[in-house]
C-alpha cells in the first residue's frame, strides 16, 4: 500500500530490495483486510486498486504456493488470537519461510523473516 501511494520512505532498503527482486505473493487474507479497511473508510482505495498488476497470480494457479502446508502450520502459530495474522505468517512459513514485508510489530517479534 505504501509503494502504491509513493511512500517508500517508510520501508527499509532491505524491504524494497526484496519487493523489487522477487515475485510478490500476497495472502488472500491481506487483500481481504485491506478491502475491509476501505469499507470502513480507514484507507482511501479498494484492494483491487493495489493488486491487479502486482500479484503473481500464476503462482497461485500453479500450486507453487503451499496452501495445504499453510493450514498445517496455521495450527502451530499460537502467539496471536488474530486470525489474519495467523494466516499471513503461516502462509509465509509454508512457502519456505519466505520474507514477509509487514509493519506489524507483533509479527516482527515472532517471525524472524519479517521485514520493514
Amino acid at each position: 500500500m505504501f509503494l502504491h501511494c509513493g511512500n517508500s520512505a517508510r520501508l527499509s532498503r532491505r524491504a524494497i530490495a526484496q519487493i523489487e527482486s522477487a515475485d510478490l505473493l500476497v495472502a488472500a487474507v491481506a487483500i481481504l483486510e485491506l478491502e475491509m479497511l476501505y469499507e470502513k473508510g480507514a484507507v482511501k482505495y479498494a484492494s483491487c486498486r493495489f493488486f491487479p498488476t502486482s500479484i503473481n497470480w500464476s503462482a497461485w494457479a500453479s500450486g507453487s504456493c503451499r496452501w495445504p502446508s499453510s493450514f498445517t502450520v496455521l495450527l502451530q502459530v499460537k502467539w496471536t488470537r488474530e486470525p489474519g495474522d495467523r494466516l499471513i505468517v503461516a502462509n509465509a512459513i509454508a512457502n519456505n519461510e519466505a520474507p514477509l514485508v509487514t509493519a506489524d510489530r507483533r509479527i516482527h517479534e515472532q517471525y524472524p523473516n519479517a521485514i520493514w
